[in-house]
């Protein structure tokens, strides 16, 4: 059986038509297996062909398979003697009908809004009137020319820090997510513009790459993506505070426009001049009507008129005064006869006396009284200090 096998795999290895084909079919039963090799099956209406791809192979591929998708497998036909089986051994696997790169875009597309690195309420604000600003691109382009010398003559004041990086091939994405990362641990910068110049989708792709899309999300700086022209729209354009139509605009965006912040200022300093010669002439109209009144014209009739009234209101106090006094005698003198007349030395006038015991308690009735007790009697004039002899009841 092992040289029938290896003598099928001689035949097949010898044919040259199976030596570089390419077939197109629907992905089916797709393993990754701990080694990197890919195992999957590809079939259409009719029949189907295992295939296999080596670690070696699928780490090149630019998107990721799976389990429905179309492709096209490119390889070579062979026998594996164990099994006594033919299968494809893959070089390499591109989306059917459309490019792997625009697979592998949507798919990282699709798992980052998954992950909520396009949540709005995630972006910051871009500050408006920002000291500094870092640009992360390739300091050979025309790109970071275009926008120092917009933001030169836009807003002269800040200080633009050039942070540069490759911004195509594969070293791109890594150094474009250090420098993103540098800038914030230092914070260089207030705001930050990453981005290129148009090109392909092959030129772009580093924008496209998830660690740029982490290094900006987890930006604290703002960030302004500004990848390509209008149409291109990348990742990092998604993920950004602020998405930016060619670098250009980058620059435009990211700080004001000195000659209208002048002119503003300007309106500004003309509407505050103005109001202020409008409240200093209110105050001048106001000082003239304090100044033409009466007390400044003729002090001394006024002082006159004043000194009159005061009079008047004295000569007033005093009537009231004295009708008060009056009236509070008048009542003292009515409260006086009334005490007087319930005073006990009335009754000592009409030749009444007060009997008290020794306790100056009043004897109102003969039963407190037994004979022998002494009793102390009050005359209107002096007292008397009696015995008693008998009780008469």
């Amino acid at each position: 059986m092992t040289q029938v096998n290896e003598l099928v795999k001689a035949l097949l290895d010898g044919a040259a038509p199976l030596q570089n084909v390419h077939i197109q079919g629907e992905l089916s039963n797709y393993k990754i297996y701990p080694s990197g090799h890919h195992y999957f099956t590809l079939k259409d209406g009719g029949s189907a062909i295992r295939c296999v791809m080596f670690a070696s192979s699928a780490m090149h591929l630019r998107f990721r398979p799976e389990n429905g998708m179309k492709v096209v497998a490119a390889g070579r036909v062979s026998v594996y003697p164990r099994d006594g089986a033919y299968q494809l051994y893959c070089s390499s696997l591109s989306a059917a009908g459309v490019g792997d790169l625009y697979v592998a875009y949507e798919q990282l597309k699709e798992k980052l809004y998954q992950r909520g690195l396009f949540d709005e309420g995630h972006k910051k604000p871009l500050p408006r009137y920002p000291g500094c600003i870092a640009i992360v691109t390739s300091s050979a382009g025309a790109a970071v020319h275009d926008m120092i010398r917009i933001l030169r003559r836009r807003y002269p004041i800040a200080k633009v820090i050039l942070l540069p990086v490759r911004v195509q091939g594969p070293e791109a994405p890594g150094e474009i997510a250090d420098d993103i990362a540098y800038a914030n641990e230092h914070r260089l910068a207030d705001v930050l513009i990453t981005g290129r110049g148009g090109g392909s989708i092959e030129d772009l792709w580093a924008f496209n790459d998830e660690r740029v899309a982490y290094a900006i999300y987890d930006s604290v700086i703002p960030v302004i993506s500004a990848v390509g022209h209008e149409p291109d729209v990348t990742i990092s354009d998604f993920v950004a505070d602020a998405r930016a139509s060619t670098p250009s605009n980058a620059a435009e965006i990211a700080v004001p426009d000195m000659g209208e912040l002048l002119g503003r200022l300007t309106q500004q300093d003309g509407r505050m001049r103005q109001g202020l010669l409008n409240a200093a002439e209110k105050r001048r109209q106001r000082l003239e009507s304090v100044a033409a009144r009466r007390i400044w014209q003729d002090s001394g009739t006024l002082l006159q008129d004043k000194r009159q009234a005061l009079d008047g209101v004295t000569a007033r106090l005093a009537d009231a005064a004295q009708r008060s006094l009056q009236q509070k005698a008048q009542r003292l003198a009515t409260l006086s006869s009334a005490v007087d007349a319930m005073s006990p030395l009335k009754v000592l006038g009409r030749g009444y006396a007060i009997a008290t015991d020794d306790g100056a308690s009043i004897i109102r009735s003969s039963q407190q009284l037994a004979e022998g007790d002494r009793v102390h009697l009050q005359f209107q004039s002096g007292g008397a200090v009696c015995r008693v002899e008998s009780r008469e009841d």
